[in-house]
């Protein structure tokens, strides 16, 4: 299970767990999509370190090659070292070329866009993303993000999860946002009898009420493991029927063949 750096403070709980490794990644986190520099203030800010702190670190990773600094702006960017981390990653995923195919072929047949998805901390982060040739369709490629707790991807990834991972990210989800939580609570207790009961979620508006989606999980014995398929797009394009009677289970029949592809056992 991933942890946050207020997961796991400089104390005595765990000392395997390396704080100065902690915040040099922490560092690397604070980019995000449309953001090409920071400063070291805006890093601050963002991490909650002190500017020295950020100083320091962001001198060692540009030494490193994970940053660049960028002598005019004052500013920082993400170096090679970081593309190349990522690149080894997603070389080394076989579903993404396994399941590429298909997914394409749904996206066109939906005329929508369908992407595989990762769990990191609260967020789901796409690995793969197909998109029919429509011109009206979602624009989420590889490394987009979106919320874990309010959409279907990431629903249907937490249905997917044994009870104890399940409750420590529900439990991590209500922290995030104590005031949504009953909401947001009602809605995933909503998703886990739609998996149960069907084998997949839908979206229900609470992040974007113009999109409408449906997820699958594809498990695995070690939770690290498991990913998310997401079928989804304009709402005005795929009504509530559309979603369940046809793309569901299709998005399904897709799961399975990876299940078969990847040798993987499922519950």
């Amino acid at each position: 299970m991933q942890v946050t750096l207020q997961d796991a403070p400089e104390d005595s709980a765990d000392r395997q767990f390396v704080s100065a490794l902690a915040r040099g990644l922490e560092i690397l986190r604070c980019f995000r999509p449309g953001e090409a520099a920071l400063t070291n203030s805006e890093m601050a800010r963002r991490t909650g370190m002190p500017k020295p702190t950020i100083s320091r670190l962001t001198h060692t990773l540009t030494k490193l090659g994970y940053l660049h600094f960028c002598a005019d702006q004052g500013r920082y960017e993400l170096g090679a070292g970081v593309l190349a981390l990522g690149y080894t990653l997603l070389a080394n995923m076989d579903v993404r070329t396994l399941a590429r195919p298909g997914m394409q072929e749904l996206a066109e047949y939906a005329q929508c866009a369908v992407a595989i998805g990762i769990r990191d901390r609260l967020s789901m982060v796409y690995i793969e993303a197909c998109r029919g040739s429509a011109a009206v369709t979602m624009r989420r490629d590889a490394g987009s993000r979106i919320p874990l707790a309010t959409t279907a991807m990431g629903k249907a990834y937490l249905c997917a999860l044994p009870q104890a991972e399940r409750d420590f990210l529900m439990d991590h989800i209500r922290l995030d946002d104590e005031a949504a939580w009953p909401t947001v609570k009602a809605d995933i207790e909503q998703g886990f009898k739609q998996y149960q009961d069907h084998g997949f979620c839908l979206s229900s508006g609470l992040w974007d009420s113009k999109i409408s989606a449906v997820g699958v999980a594809l498990t695995d014995a070690d939770p690290a493991k498991t990913m998310s398929f997401t079928c989804g797009g304009p709402s005005f394009l795929l009504p509530r029927e559309r979603l369940e009677d046809d793309l569901a289970p299709r998005l399904i029949a897709l799961v399975r063949s990876m299940e078969v592809s990847l040798g993987r056992r499922f519950s």
